[in-house]
């Protein structure tokens, strides 16, 4: 019984040290994507799912930055859920995210989509009251705009991104609610054929919608990496509480049109990751 005792006390010990270490470190990961409709070279790094983690000294992301300046993006793609919405309300902390955003943004353009938990501060006023206001202001106080079913041209690349912010709804637990393409356009409009579509859309239980609505690149976060990743399987739960989710974490392909899925940076609700660092991703979207 003591040695049983013992090995559980080691398993213990061990899960313990691989959960504060991939909680405290994320990994950097490399995509290359080639494509005619690109008229010029450009690196984009991708961050998704903060929720207000820090990655360096005193609250900071000194970190973080010191990695996206030695990739040296032509600009920052973030993919949402850099906020949390807490159950305790008073837990709510929008400075890590803020100060984080202010420091890109001096650097590189940053193009901004929101996730499910900042439309639940957004649409629940009567809990959360005017949090995401506030969040939203501070953003814009130094001139960064959230990509809210909007778009916006990089002329120089032929590259269209447009932000989807899909409703709550489409984030519900234990099942996936339809999503029609007339849903879609009518919430950010036709393909542009003629340019390079890059959307950025949170969910990406939705890529086979995003890839018949025309998006050439999806980026995606919220999967969180599957929270625990097991070898040869992948990611064991989505926040959906989808076991062994299709869609967990790297790139997929649908007939040519493509997903980065980003594994996230932080943790919400359970401070679990485990084989599962955080991770900041770095594009290269090349002329073919």
């Amino acid at each position: 019984m003591v040695y049983w005792l013992c090995a559980l006390a080691v398993i213990a010990l061990f899960f313990i040290i691989v959960i504060y270490h991939d909680t405290h470190n994320f990994v950097t990961r490399h995509y290359v994507i080639e494509s005619d409709k690109i008229t010029k070279n450009i690196r984009f790094c991708l961050l998704s799912d903060l929720h207000e983690q820090s990655f360096g000294n005193n609250k900071s992301n000194d970190s973080l930055i010191e990695q996206i300046d030695k990739e040296n993006p032509d600009a920052i793609l973030i993919a949402g859920d850099m906020l949390t919405a807490h159950r305790n309300v008073n837990k709510q902390n929008m400075d890590i995210a803020v100060d984080l955003l202010s420091d890109l943004v001096k650097k590189y353009p940053v193009y901004l989509a929101n996730g499910n938990h900042e439309y639940k501060l957004l649409s629940r006023t009567a809990v959360f009251g005017d949090y995401y206001k506030r969040y939203e202001d501070a953003l814009s106080s130094f001139g960064l705009s959230i990509l809210r079913n909007e778009s916006i041209d990089l002329e120089d690349y032929n590259i269209k991104i447009t932000g989807l912010e899909l409703e709550y709804a489409y984030f519900k637990k234990f099942r996936k609610r339809p999503l029609s393409m007339e849903h879609i356009t009518e919430l950010i409009g036709d393909l542009d054929n003629k340019k390079y579509n890059l959307l950025i859309a949170h969910n990406p239980q939705y890529f086979d919608e995003y890839a018949d609505w025309g998006a050439d690149l999806t980026v995606s976060g919220h999967v969180h990496g599957g929270i625990m990743r097991l070898p040869f399987v992948g990611g064991v739960i989505a926040p959906s509480y989808e076991i062994f989710p299709k869609y967990d974490g790297g790139l997929f392909d649908i007939q040519g049109k493509k997903m980065i899925l980003s594994r996230g940076l932080g943790t919400h609700t359970l401070k679990i990751r485990v084989f599962n660092p955080g991770e900041l991703d770095v594009i290269d979207l090349k002329v073919k």
